[in-house]
């Protein structure tokens, strides 16, 4: 009901998604400042349905801000690599196309009236708590986006989050199942082992000059330095061109008044309502006639929260006499809305208006026209709006010039000059990018190593390293790939050799080790003759913390020794050294003791929510799999 929906959204994971969506539309104020990419098709179809350009770039900008965010304060964008960016977006794209179209083909729907209860309970459309519709049409404009759109937006992101959830909450484990998993976790383990270090190995070995050579004179082809440029650049940043901009006061003036006039037709209507709604039990005639007869008694001068209270089937409202608040245009349905703003009088009662919810009775309330807040008030943010305005412009404006010179020019002095930037320079890198923020930039490294700016010595085009950065750049020196000579690859080689040797000669020694427990040695006398110390350890569990990782992985993928013998391992260690593990017993609990009910029923939902997890997943690509897709 009308009211109901204003209260607190029933689903806690709607919510959660609302909010994304929210975060999402608010990143994308940049959007007419970046070039989309446009052509005779989309970038993607998914059985005859597009997934556009401007949804793909939508959705790659708010994935870029997301890793952005995930690496920190001194996150650098030119690290993330834009293609692959793009390629993962669209297919997650593809997924969200085929299960709006399964959710679709399966009639499942989300109703007008659960979409306006999930944006009235949205955080980021309230204020001090109560959804603010000067609020929620803010977040909207300043991404240029309506009503409409979002609330088409919000419909498939919840489409989508009701068949997930469905595949996932009707997953279920069975008992064995269960059980055999709990064994599995809560076993532990018996165990002895000691390490056989690397560094006294590696101390006995020798890598000789002629194997040095022997080795360079076998593999010289793999001995090539790297090709890499120097490029020298002129970076326009929009920053830098802020300083000198001035706001006058006609400017300011002016901006006011083109505020102002967002601010005419901006009134709230004070509503209340009857609703007798259409239902099983009461079908649209029974429900139009009970209303026109609750007109009759308020056209006679009963009280209409009185009627409310009694005859409305809005339980949100009707305990408060039907009242619905303040409200602007573009809250309600359109027959509901029209009827309240077609109304003149404070007071007035509408004649029956038929929506999706039944038959409304509506009582129009004060009409409050928004005040608009004085030039002074608002002067600050006048001035901030005219400053990021001129600063596009002027970047703008330069970026253009800066194009066109470079573009002529056969250097980058005289655009230097003309334009006032700094010519600047990195130090040679390769493919993979150098150290600084512009020679590890991908679109960078796509323009130095190109054959145009190579070959032809020629001025790139305007590179946007990032919104209101670009540079242009020029190749200046070439570094060929050539072969290395032996004295410079001789250190390499020696380390290779010196690996290779010790990795050999610890493997072999381990495997005698190994092969002597097996005839029965006392492990603790050959933990001896390494000049290391047994460690003998009981109850070891998955999650113990007295092994190293690789030590205790190996330890519980061991077979289980027959009685009064013991299972043995080398395990290969992060140290380049080498563990001998023997395991002794393994332990599997009494799991009516060691597992309470809260345990069980906390791993029941656990291995539930995987299985229901693996059976979307499999959903994603059985519908993939039938579906006509097509990449372009």
């Amino acid at each position: 009901m009308l009211q109901s929906i204003r209260d607190n959204s029933q689903s806690i994971v709607a919510k959660v998604i609302v909010g994304l969506i929210v975060v999402t539309f608010a990143l994308f104020g940049v959007e007419s400042l970046v070039s989309l990419t446009t052509g005779t098709k989309a970038p993607a179809t998914v059985n005859g349905e597009e997934i556009g350009d401007q949804e793909l770039f939508r959705a790659v900008e708010l994935q870029r801000r997301q890793l952005l965010a995930q690496m920190g304060a001194n996150a650098d964008p030119a690290a993330l690599d834009d293609n692959l960016i793009r390629t993962m977006v669209l297919d997650r794209l593809i997924d969200d196309a085929v299960l709006v179209q399964s959710a679709n083909d399966q009639g499942m729907a989300i109703s007008p009236q659960m979409l306006d209860q999930m944006i009235v309970s949205t955080g980021d459309f309230q204020l001090d708590g109560t959804f603010n519709r000067d609020q929620f049409e803010a977040v909207l404009r300043n991404v240029g986006l309506t009503p409409l759109t979002y609330r088409d937006y919000l419909r498939r992101e919840t489409l989508i989050e009701q068949e997930k959830s469905g595949y996932q909450l009707s997953a279920f484990v069975t008992d064995n199942q269960l059980k055999n998993l709990l064994a599995l976790d809560r076993q532990t383990r018996d165990m002895a082992w000691f390490e056989v270090p690397a560094a006294p190995v590696r101390a006995q070995i020798e890598v000789s000059d002629a194997d040095i050579a022997a080795r360079y004179e076998a593999r010289r082809d793999l001995y090539q330095t790297e090709e890499q440029v120097s490029i020298r650049y002129l970076l326009l940043d929009k920053a830098s061109l802020l300083g000198d901009i001035e706001v006058t006061d006609a400017e300011l003036q002016g901006q006011y008044q083109q505020v102002l006039g967002s601010f005419s037709s901006d009134e709230e209507r004070e509503a209340a309502h009857i609703l007798i709604e259409v239902s099983d039990d009461q079908d649209a005639s029974a429900a139009e006639a009970k209303a026109q007869a609750l007109k009759k008694q308020l056209d006679e001068g009963a009280d209409f929260a009185a009627l409310a209270q009694a005859n409305s089937d809005d339980p949100g409202s009707a305990a408060s006499g039907g009242d619905l608040g303040l409200n602007a245009r573009g809250m309600f349905v359109g027959p509901f809305e029209d009827a309240l703003f077609a109304m003149k009088d404070e007071g007035e009662v509408s004649a029956p208006v038929r929506t999706e919810f039944g038959y409304h009775l509506i009582k129009l309330g004060k009409i409050v026209q928004t005040e608009a807040p004085s030039l002074d008030e608002m002067k600050a943010d006048l001035r901030e709006q005219i400053l990021t305005q001129k600063g596009e412009s002027r970047y703008v404006e330069q970026l253009e010039r800066l194009a066109d010179v470079t573009f002529s020019s056969g250097n980058l002095e005289e655009p230097a000059e003309e334009l006032q930037l700094d010519i600047q320079t990195t130090e040679p890198f390769g493919r993979t990018g150098g150290s600084d923020a512009i020679s590890a930039n991908p679109r960078v490294l796509a323009a130095a190593f190109s054959t145009e700016l190579i070959n032809d010595g020629v001025n790139s085009a305007p590179i946007e390293l990032d919104a209101g950065r670009s540079v242009v750049i020029r190749v200046q020196e070439h570094l060929r790939p050539r072969q290395q000579t032996q004295d410079e690859v001789a250190d390499v080689i020696r380390q290779e050799l010196l690996d290779e040797k010790a990795a050999a000669r610890i493997d072999a020694l381990a495997g005698e080790l190994l092969q002597q427990l097996k005839q029965g040695a006392d492990m603790a006398e050959l933990a001896a003759a390494q000049n290391q110390t047994l460690t003998e350890l009981v109850d070891v569990s998955r999650a113990s913390q007295e092994l190293a990782t690789e030590v205790r992985a190996e330890l519980f993928r061991m077979p289980q020794p027959q009685a009064d013998t013991s299972s043995y391992a080398s395990v290969e260690l992060n140290n380049g050294g080498r563990a001998i593990v023997a395991l002794k017993a393994v332990t599997v609990p009494d799991l009516d003791d060691a597992v309470s009910a809260d345990e069980l029923k906390a791993m029941r939902a656990y291995l539930a929510g995987r299985q229901g997890q693996q059976d979307y997943q499999d959903l994603v690509r059985t519908l993939k799999g039938a579906a006509e897709i097509e990449k372009n």
